[in-house]
């Protein structure tokens, strides 16, 4: 299986990881932090980080917490490249509001000093706040898409727009370049354009990877397209597979082979000796949210609950009126841990309202549930959210990786240098030719 890292703000996937013993407050703008950071995850052999971004989106709870994202993806994955040597440097880039010829130029750079590492997520942006900060507001899911498939095709086209031999580079001839191989690509649609060429030269891998993030039809068939791994989201293995189907299908209207595509779903993690100290960490962590958070558990399970009992279970009478609420996936699981017994306090630590399954224990339970996602057809590889990247980094990768290298589910090594191999993915240079 295909493991990922989310790094996002330096501290990690929960509110209060900032605040933990042994956490470096000024994390948030540290990028020595995730250089060490992404080294602990290549330790563990990890395939790729993932860097998310939203360009500028509002913080509401700037008081109390730091914002999610990176200062800024492509400079904090070119301080991760120089110090790194094999895992693959993933980094969001929307479509919306950038212009083809400055991503193309950024994330080629950062393939080409990374020697053939670099990803892009091709996504389209969908926040009024964030189009607020570009001087508009968001465009139609028509046009958003729109503009995203010709830009990953105008991208494409740049990238490779050097011939694979135009550098030459020869001192005793004087001659740098075969100006014959490096020509304009002259392409324009109905929303981007550009002359090109590129002045960047191919990379070890030829050119960046392409990955999406998203679940919609508009997702399934961009990523069908073009996309050899997708970030998901999903709550269930019957959810995961269908998700992962759907792309696979739309990679075959495509007339790509449906095995391109890698479906790689998340998972948040808490790896402690026993479920009593995990519940305890995540107490520690998010435990002043867990008043408010009561709400939410009320309208997943259909029943009214008092913030001012958080450590009690919930009642006979309570669990037989409970009814998982059809519009929230997460919900089935809540009342699944509200009937082991557990408070309401430890049904919250549980995670049972966090944006993935989460994992509170020790490693085996990780692994488990791993193994049984991958073995069930849900998913090709899992992009893991530590609750605190300080440690809970290494505690995956100590506690977690060695259950899966010893059942034969994860490699031991890195069998090649560039992302493209990490990922089995087959050789691309420009547009590829099928789409």
């Amino acid at each position: 299986m295909l493991i990922g890292l989310h790094l996002g703000n330096g501290y990690g996937s929960q509110p209060g990881a900032w605040r933990m013993p042994g956490v470096d407050p000024k994390n948030y703008t540290s990028f020595d932090a995730r250089v060490k950071q992404a080294q602990a995850a290549e330790r563990g052999k990890f395939q790729f980080i993932f860097l998310p971004d939203g360009p500028g989106a509002v913080m509401s709870d700037i008081e109390t917490e730091s914002p999610s994202f990176n200062l800024d993806v492509m400079l904090t994955l070119a301080a991760v490249a120089r110090e790194t040597e094999h895992i693959g440097l993933v980094a969001t880039g929307s479509t919306t509001f950038n212009e083809p010829y400055n991503l193309a130029r950024q994330f080629k750079a950062l393939d080409v000093m990374s020697h053939g590492r670099a990803g892009w997520n091709a996504v389209t942006s969908s926040g009024n706040d964030v189009a607020a900060n570009y001087g508009r507001t968001i465009p139609s899911s028509g046009e958003r898409y729109g503009r995203a498939h010709e830009a990953v095709q105008l991208i494409q086209a740049l990238w490779g727009s050097w011939g694979k031999d135009a550098w030459v580079h020869d001192q005793e001839s004087g001659q740098f370049a075969k100006k014959d191989q490096i020509v304009p690509i002259n392409l324009q649609g109905k929303y981007v354009g550009s002359r090109g060429p590129l002045y960047i030269p191919p990379s070890e891998q030829g050119q960046p990877i392409i990955f999406h993030a998203g679940g919609s039809p508009n997702a399934h068939e961009l990523a069908g397209r073009f996309a050899n791994a997708v970030i998901g989201a999903a709550f269930t293995i019957e959810d995961a597979r269908a998700q992962r189907n759907a792309f696979r299908a739309a990679a075959k209207r495509y007339g790509r082979d449906p095995d391109e595509i890698k479906y790689i779903p998340g998972l948040m993690t808490t790896i402690a000796k026993d479920r009593r100290t995990a519940l305890d960490r995540r107490i520690q962590l998010t435990g002043d949210l867990f008043p408010q958070r009561v709400a939410y558990l009320q309208q997943m399970l259909g029943i009214s609950l008092d913030p001012t009992r958080l450590d009690e279970p919930l009642s006979k009478a309570q669990l037989a009126a409970a009814l998982p609420s059809r519009h929230d996936p997460r919900s089935p699981h809540a009342l699944k841990i509200a009937k082991e017994g557990w408070s309401l306090r430890d049904i919250l630590a549980h995670g049972v309202i966090d944006y993935h399954p989460v994992i509170v224990g020790p490693g085996v339970e990780a692994a488990d549930h791993m193994q049984t996602w991958f073995e069930a057809g849900a998913a090709d590889g899992f992009w893991i959210s530590p609750d605190v990247n300080t440690d809970g980094i290494d505690a995956f990768v100590d506690e977690v990786v060695p259950i899966l290298q010893e059942r034969g589910l994860f490699h031991r090594e890195y069998e090649g240098k560039t992302l493209r191999e990490h990922l089995g993915a087959p050789d691309q240079y420009g547009i590829d030719p099928r789409v």
